[in-house]
Formats: structure tokens, C-alpha cells, sequence
């Protein structure tokens, strides 16, 4: 789906021109916002994968997916990686991120609700890619040396409607998300996009499908909102260094949560919480995998104290016997653990 064709779902919608994104940067408090919405207002927004713009693979996408017998190509991934944004591979990070959405009346200290309505396939293919000195195994892949290992991962749509991705012979389901999601930090400096934080970023938390939303703490005036990362799949640990990466048309719903509001729903939340239809999903983030399981293990008892009034003990026990503890991913500097409380369990 090229820039402004296919199903646009809201009336609010926000292209991925490169006067509207960033490359490789988180958008930080002084940024100004590319688009004002109203709490409750959904926004469809065109977001681009890194891979196949990327200065290792040519900064040519059309020539990039040539090789792979690939047509047609997103105009929009064509014209960023021809203009000067500023993108400088180490300094900055892969990710195109949209530049902020600011929210009216959204105050620091509040909640942003980031609710996924749906999400669309722009293209049908995406790419998982390997890059030397990441991911899990550093020392061992890329084989033989190489910098970067790039898998051209065609969709293949089954007799049932259903749509796969396919890697030699391997066939695995797709379930479309956005690896960041995220509102600005209180900082005039721009963060690199890889390491997620209490602002949410690259969390890669691969339960953020249509349904599903995230709640961020507030840290600046207007939430200053952004995403992008797009998937179409993903594995917890995300261990080549990339997942699945394609383009996406996702349709968000921003809406606020007063700070008295979030705190009696939540408790004081300390970072990003996922909510799905079955679980609710404290984090924990940490350069240390072990730290990164203590922190959520803190924030889903925090959690079950303020939301079922449940002891600190109760609520350790309860997660001890009941509730799994995923590894998020473990590339990106700052290692993710998310938990998976079932909402059934307090019904």
C-alpha cells in the first residue's frame, strides 16, 4: 500500500514522508509535534521498516528488493533513504519513528493509553536480518565474517486466508505489531532508538497486536507520542537481532488517563504495562537480564497489590504458580522481560 492508497480507517492520518519521521532517534521533549489530536482520537499512520534502507544494505531500496524478484517497492521507503534526513548508523539507531503526536491536555504525571485498532500489511515480504557483533550469539553469527546476514522472507497466503511467513522450509503465522511505541522523555537530547526505557521505545513486546494497548507514564506535557518498528512477526527474544521487519499500516487510539484515574486502575507505574484481551503484562527492563526479571517481578507485584489488593507475599506466590515471565528480546543493549497476568484468575 503506497502513501495515501488502500483502507486509510481514520479520519486523522499521518504518511511516513520524511518531513514526518525520524531516523534512528526517539523525538525528546523540545520536538515540535507533527500532528494534535484530541484524547480518544484514532490516527492511522504509514509506518516504514529500517530494513532494505539501511547504509549496509545500499541505502537503495529498490534495488535491495530487486534482487529478491521484488516489483514494487513503498515510494515513501524509496524517497527517505534518497533524502537527508539525518541518519548516521551507530551514532543513531535503524528505526524510522514517526515524529511526535501530541495529545491536548495530556499532562506530565497522567497515563497514555495507546490502544491498537488494527494493523494493515503495506507489502508482502519483510526481511529478518543478522548483523555482526549482535545478537544473541555475536561471536558466531553472521558465518564466516560476514557484517550482515539478511533473509528475504516472503508472505505466502494459505487456502484458508491466512497469512504466513515463509524461511526455507519453515512456515510460521503472522501476528503484526509495532516494536516502538512510545512518549518523549523530559530531555532536550534526542535518545537513540535502540535501548527502551520508562518512555516505552523498542520495547519488542510482540503482545502488542490489534486489541491490545500499552500504557505509558507521561513525563512531558502533551505525551508527545510516536511509533514505529514495524513487524510482522516475532519470537520472544527477537535473538537474530531483527524479527520479521515490515512495513505496517497501523490505526492507534491515544487517550489519556488523569494521574488519580491511573493510580487507582494501576498503582505508580514506573514504566510501560501492556493490557490484552486475557493478560495484563508488567515489564521490566535492565542491561542485566537478571535485573531486567527482578524489575518485573516488582512492577506485577506493585501491580496485583494496587489493582486486587493483594499482599506483597500474595501476590509473589500467586505469580510464583501462575504467571510466565517472557524474555521481551535480549538485543537491544537494554534487555526486556514481560509477564503475562491472566485476567480470568481475578474475574
Amino acid at each position: 500500500m503506497q502513501t495515501g492508497e488502500g483502507p486509510i480507517r481514520s479520519a486523522a492520518y499521518l504518511p511516513s514522508t520524511p518531513d514526518n519521521v525520524l531516523w534512528g532517534r526517539l523525538p525528546c521533549a523540545v520536538d515540535e509535534p507533527v500532528l494534535t489530536i484530541d484524547s480518544g482520537t484514532e490516527v492511522t499512520i504509514d509506518t516504514i521498516s529500517h530494513e532494505g534502507i539501511l547504509e549496509d544494505q545500499g541505502r537503495d531500496p529498490r534495488r535491495f528488493f530487486g534482487q529478491f524478484g521484488v516489483d514494487e517497492v513503498l515510494e515513501d521507503a524509496i524517497a527517505l533513504a534518497a533524502s537527508d534526513v539525518d541518519h548516521t548508523p551507530g551514532p543513531d539507531g535503524p528505526h524510522v519513528v514517526t515524529r511526535p503526536i501530541a495529545v491536548r491536555d495530556a499532562k506530565a504525571g497522567d497515563l497514555l493509553a495507546i490502544t491498537v485498532v488494527e494493523t494493515l500489511r503495506r507489502v508482502p515480504y519483510g526481511v529478518v536480518s543478522n548483523r555482526h557483533g549482535k545478537g544473541a550469539l555475536p561471536g558466531t553469527y553472521p558465518l564466516d565474517g560476514e557484517p550482515l546476514h539478511s533473509v528475504f522472507t516472503p508472505v505466502v497466503e494459505g487456502p484458508d486466508g491466512t497469512a504466513h511467513g515463509r524461511i526455507g522450509p519453515a512456515r510460521f503465522p503472522l501476528a503484526p505489531f509495532l516494536g516502538i511505541m512510545g512518549v518523549a522523555p523530559d530531555t532536550d537530547q534526542r535518545p537513540h532508538s535502540v535501548p527502551p526505557g520508562p518512555h516505552g521505545g523498542n520495547i519488542d513486546i510482540k503482545l502488542l497486536t490489534a486489541g491490545a494497548t500499552l500504557y505509558l507514564p507521561i513525563q512531558v506535557d502533551g505525551a508527545l507520542a510516536y511509533v514505529g518498528d514495524p513487524h510482522f512477526a516475532q519470537g520472544d527474544g527477537e535473538v537474530s537481532l531483527t524479527a520479521l521487519e515490515a512495513s505496517l499500516r497501523a490505526t492507534l487510539r491515544f487517550d489519556v488517563i488523569a494521574r488519580e484515574d491511573a493510580t487507582a486502575m494501576f498503582g505508580t507505574l514506573a514504566g510501560p504495562l501492556a493490557e490484552t484481551g486475557d493478560h495484563l503484562v508488567p515489564t521490566g527492563l535492565d542491561e542485566d537480564l537478571d535485573v531486567a526479571v527482578q524489575n518485573c517481578v516488582r512492577a506485577a507485584i506493585a501491580l496485583l497489590e494496587s489493582r486486587y489488593g493483594m499482599t506483597a507475599p500474595e501476590a509473589y506466590a500467586y505469580l510464583s504458580a501462575a504467571t510466565d515471565f517472557d524474555i521481551s528480546q535480549v538485543v537491544d543493549v537494554v534487555k526486556g522481560v514481560h509477564a503475562r497476568i491472566r485476567k480470568a484468575d481475578f474475574a
